[in-house]
């Protein structure tokens, strides 16, 4: 049961928030409520004070100048939220919403917004009762914050806007009443405080990288059965060598490769005719470790933002007495570099994907150990041709794709704000890198399968494939069948997807292995 304390949320918390309701309930710490109340209580006295403060008493942005009376501060903060919903563009994903939801929550709950309990309670009801605003994906500038996909999900908890729930699409007003959730009227700071932070940005990458870590283990299984279809060398993983470039991921990276081939009697030892693989073998260690090297720096950076407090102004509540403070906290840019520091890795693991896939369909590549495009009755038949073209088209679009997006900015706010991070374009591209990723990695799988079935029909059946392989190689057959002919071949690639989208690949190659090392142990 994840606790919002403002201090402790990790990525595996956010892929468990990110799931229907049913999977896990979300509760508030009590101690989180009291620095809630404890901020709350400056903002008042701020407002009883008739001091001025940005975002209470005054206008936004370019308005900062504007002073508001004390009649206008629920209008005010209902005015932030109606105007700045102004998100266009594809719905995001109820996952999504989820883990937008949950994150607003946990900043909200550090204790530097102001804003009253009450309101982080409706917002985990609806979390747990599965109201989920409809938020479209564009519209966001990543600073200061992501106001409109914020605004949509605001415009619900007051009972505005659209929701699903129960899968029904309703209006928020209806989606809350059913939900048996009272709205919230927005007080001073309220309005400011839900849309004015990282939110988007943070929750995009947070489950882009949660993914991204298995599938970086299913990236070094994949390189590893085409290492056997390709009758590759294991000798460049030796530890040894890695230990001389001590890269973190990289070792790690080689190190699993060396528990995925272990045993298996596909690989070559020492061949003097033929001493080293081509760098789509041999180097796996190296790229696939320092996409693994980023995504761990992107984790780190994604669990101090999730537990950051990134709106403004930000209120302390301190002994002598409160202060509030204007800054720029809610600035994206620390988790949109990293985003696209993220793009790159993905793009990266799907590219030397692709090239190992058009070494297993090119005869000349791989030396006429197996058949060309992985079909014995090429000519009549296509074989496994177009699997690696789509892979070749997924890679290019990723090129694309993988362009920076944090190096552009277009002034906003009357040139008020007038440098912004565009971490929602970036997220968001890696979002789309990954889903390529997904699909060139299974298309190598596809490919790899047939290869190695090539391989057994020369060396026989007995043959044995690595402690890791062989538990890919029996579930993918289990799946998909060896291609004698010409066959209609998207469903084939579905399946392989969905085994690696679902992490269903992954689970069983690393209970093949745990099992073998209990086993070992035993003996």
């Amino acid at each position: 049961m994840p606790v919002l304390d403002g201090e402790n949320l990790t990525l595996e918390d956010i892929a468990a928030l990110a799931q229907y309701p049913s999977v896990v309930t979300v509760t508030v710490a009590p101690e989180a409520l009291e620095k809630m109340r404890r901020s709350r209580a400056v903002v008042e006295d701020c407002l009883a004070r008739g001091e001025v403060v940005y975002g209470i008493t005054t206008g936004f942005g370019d308005f900062k100048d504007k002073l508001i009376p004390p009649e206008h501060v629920q209008a005010l903060q209902r005015n932030i939220v109606v105007s700045h919903a102004v998100g266009v563009g594809e719905l995001l994903d109820i996952p999504t919403v989820r883990a937008l939801m949950a994150i607003r929550a946990q900043t909200l709950v550090k204790g530097y917004s102001g804003v009253r309990p009450l309101l982080v309670d409706v917002l985990v009801q609806m979390l747990n009762r599965g109201v989920h605003p409809l938020i479209p994906a564009q519209g966001s500038l990543g600073a200061s914050g992501d106001l409109a996909p914020l605004a949509h999900m605001a415009l619900v908890v007051i009972g505005e806007g659209e929701a699903l729930y129960q899968g029904e699409r309703l209006a928020g007003g209806e989606a809350l009443r059913r939900a048996g959730i009272t709205p919230v009227v927005l007080e001073a700071k309220e309005g400011l405080a839900l849309t004015n932070g990282t939110t988007l940005i943070s929750a995009l990458g947070a489950l882009v990288v949660q993914q991204a870590s298995m599938l970086a283990r299913a990236a070094d299984l994949a390189a590893a059965l085409s290492l056997e279809a390709l009758r590759g060398t294991p000798i460049a993983f030796d530890a040894r060598i890695h230990a001389l470039r001590p890269h973190t991921g990289q070792s790690d990276s080689a190190a699993y490769l060396r528990r995925l081939i272990a045993g298996s009697q596909l690989t070559r030892s020492f061949d003097p005719l033929d001493i080293q693989d081509a760098y789509c073998l041999r180097c796996t260690p190296q790229v696939h470790g320092a996409a693994r090297d980023t995504l761990a720096f992107a984790r780190r950076t994604l669990e101090i933002e999730v537990n950051s407090a990134n709106d403004n102004p930000l209120i302390f509540a301190e002994p002598d007495g409160g202060v509030v403070l204007s800054g720029g906290n809610f600035h994206g840019e620390p988790v949109a570099m990293v985003m696209d520091y993220v793009k790159v890795a993905l793009a990266e693991f799907a590219s030397i994907s692709e090239r190992r896939l058009a070494r297993l369909v090119d005869e000349k590549e791989n030396r006429h150990l197996l058949p060309p495009f992985l079909t014995q009755h090429g000519g009549l038949n296509s074989g496994f041709m177009l699997v690696q073209y789509t892979s070749a088209a997924l890679v290019s679009e990723n090129k694309v794709l993988a362009h920076p997006a944090s190096v552009d900015t277009i002034p906003s706010s009357a040139n008020t704000e007038d440098h912004v991070s565009m971490g929602p374009i970036a997220a968001r591209q890696a979002r789309e890198i990954l889903h390529n990723l997904e699909h060139v990695l299974a298309l190598e799988l596809l490919a790899a399968a047939q290869g190695v079935d090539f391989r057994l029909q020369k060396l026989g059946k007995d043959a044995r494939l690595g402690a890791g392989t062989a538990a890919a190689y029996e579930l993918i057959r289990a799946h998909v069948p060896f291609v004698e002919r010409d066959t209609v071949m998207y469903p084939l690639v579905a399946a392989v997807h969905e085994l690696v989208v679902s992490g269903e690949l992954v689970r069983v190659v690393e209970n093949a292995l745990d099992s073998q090392n209990t086993g070992g142990q035993q003996s």
